[in-house]
């Protein structure tokens, strides 16, 4: 079993995670990142054992709130004419297909799309291309309520006009 404190503990950016392993593959992960990596800080290692050890009443409460930001924003993203978008089974990501627009108004890739949404919508998203697709690109919704209600309004218009 391996697991990361990043989603669930709000420790994104900390990079530290666990594994629970049997002794021979924890020799063979060792040999792996010490060649790959450099240690977690003293500080987030005794984070991670704080977080781990402590109370976990937050972690159902935030798994709670992320379920209904994620059915928000799917919801919203298919009402979008043309927009498909599978339901995220992990993490607090949505991942559209917005090839609707991909070919049109100048917007050849969607690295490009990524480009106008920023700056024409005030949107950030980040190019499938980085996740080995072409068609779509990645929107985080571990932010307020009434952010993604502006943002996913946002897309929406930018979408239509740009169909």
């Amino acid at each position: 079993m391996a697991g990361s404190l990043s989603k669930t503990y709000a420790m994104t950016g900390w990079r530290i995670g666990f594994g629970l392993v049997p002794q021979p593959i924890v020799g063979a992960m060792t040999k792996l990142q010490s060649h790959s990596t450099s240690n977690p800080t003293s500080i987030s290692q005794k984070a991670a054992v704080e977080a781990l050890r402590g109370p976990q009443e937050s972690v159902k409460v935030m798994l709670a709130e992320y379920h209904k930001r994620r059915d928000y924003v799917v919801q919203r993203l298919r009402a979008i004419p043309g927009v498909k978008c599978a339901e995220p089974r992990g993490a607090f990501y949505a991942y559209p297909n917005l090839g609707v627009v991909l070919g049109k108004n100048g917007i050849a890739n969607t690295l490009v799309l990524a480009e106008r949404l920023l700056q024409e919508a005030h949107v950030a998203v980040v190019p499938g291309e980085a996740f080995g697709t072409d068609q779509h690109v990645r929107l985080s919704y571990a932010t307020s309520m009434t952010e993604l209600e502006r943002g996913l309004d946002r897309i929406h218009q930018f979408i239509v006009k740009n169909a």
